[in-house]
């Protein structure tokens, strides 16, 4: 394939495209349904061939994350992919990696839960990738995709965060999008960066000294002096801040006028989109506000519409995870309900439709 080809792909084969064209340096994974062509896909481009890119099936989850450890901690492009009873084997590492600041991306395509659940779509992972699924005050960026084409573009700027904050970032997806196929527009392929570019641009990483003319770089979690440690977990926290100021990302669709509105991320918003444009056919004013980042979470923006719609609805593939995100930046202003399906069943528009007719009739307004 040329740059900038336009093929057909299904979601995970366009994550191994992306990755390769990207400059990824090192990909480590494992493999698990329904994510498991990321890594075939890779084995059959075979790109340590034509970039140098490494590409390593390791014994397990525990043993990916930890890689990503090594091999982000030397400034270099890495990330795993794997599903939703994989990432959870992998929560200690990435905490690890939270505290060192070490760059890497994360995939994560969902399945029902939990334990091994089920094979099929899921969001049920929210508060896992959002809150911090390991020990400590922790963040990583989440991006959710609701496209091959995201999944795609989503590589590069999940790369592109990671290293501008010295953070993990994630990409959140799940088995539909996964498995989905659609055209893609690939990103034109762009060299991995030279050992002496990584010098200059990570001057934290540890990749040598440099013959001697900088002090070594230590990564460690461990500090047994509290003092330190609090300030250390402080410097996380005015990162975070500054990161929920600067990189929250979200789309609306048909929000200006909009009397009920709906907020959905992942595969669901696409479902959501067809449900607002058929209960604006029968005259119920409906809109959609997507979170494209997942953390750093959209509450001013939610805010904002808040004032100006009479009810919520918050449609998730699990229990109602981001519903209670949406109801602390709605703060009590309107009412706010959770439609949720379990055990990777997908709603269909007509479900969603009927939520917000129900929530339509309890909450006619003014």
């Amino acid at each position: 394939m040329n740059q900038n080809d336009c093929v057909l792909l299904k979601g995970n084969e366009a994550i191994a495209h992306a990755a390769i064209r990207c400059g990824c340096d090192g990909f480590f994974g494992y493999p698990i349904t329904p994510q498991s062509e990321i890594l075939e896909t890779l084995s059959v481009l075979k790109p340590w061939e034509t970039t140098g890119m490494v590409v390593l099936q390791a014994e397990s989850e525990v043993a990916a994350i930890n890689m990503l450890y090594g091999g982000g901690g030397t400034g270099k492009r890495v990330m795993t992919t794997s599903s939703s009873p994989g990432v959870a084997l992998m929560q200690e590492g990435i905490s690890f990696m939270a505290i060192c600041e070490i760059p890497a991306l994360i995939v994560n395509v969902q399945r029902g839960g939990p334990g091994l659940g089920t094979i099929q779509p899921s969001q049920s992972d929210y508060f896992q990738a959002t809150v911090g699924g390991g020990n400590g005050d922790y963040q990583t960026i989440v991006l959710a995709p609701n496209s091959v084409q995201e999944m795609a573009d989503f590589v590069d700027l999940a790369f592109e965060l990671a290293f501008r904050w010295r953070n993990p970032a994630m990409i959140l997806s799940d088995g539909a999008i996964g498995q989905m196929m659609e055209k893609v527009i690939l990103p034109p392929l762009r060299p991995r960066k030279t050992d002496e570019e990584i010098a200059k641009e990570c001057p934290w990483a540890a990749n040598g000294l440099n013959l001697g003319k900088r002090k070594p770089n230590i990564m460690t979690s461990l500090e047994l002096v509290p003092q330190i440690m609090e300030e250390r977990n402080l410097a996380l926290q005015r990162k975070y801040a500054e990161i929920r100021e600067k990189e929250v990302r979200c789309e609306t669709y048909m929000c200006d006028d909009a009397d009920y509105l709906l907020v959905a991320f992942g595969v669901v918003s696409r479902i959501c989109m067809e449900a607002v444009g058929n209960l604006r056919q029968r005259g119920i004013r409906a809109g959609l506000l997507r979170p494209i980042t997942l953390w750093p979470f959209p509450e001013k923006e939610i805010a904002q519409l808040a004032p100006r719609v009479k009810a919520v609805c918050v449609p998730e593939m699990n229990a109602g995870q981001m519903v209670r995100d949406v109801r602390a930046a709605i703060n009590g202003r309107v009412p706010v309900t959770a439609y949720g399906r379990l055990g990777g069943i997908v709603p269909s528009p007509q479900e969603i439709e009927d939520c917000v007719e129900k929530l339509a009739a309890a909450n006619p307004g003014a």
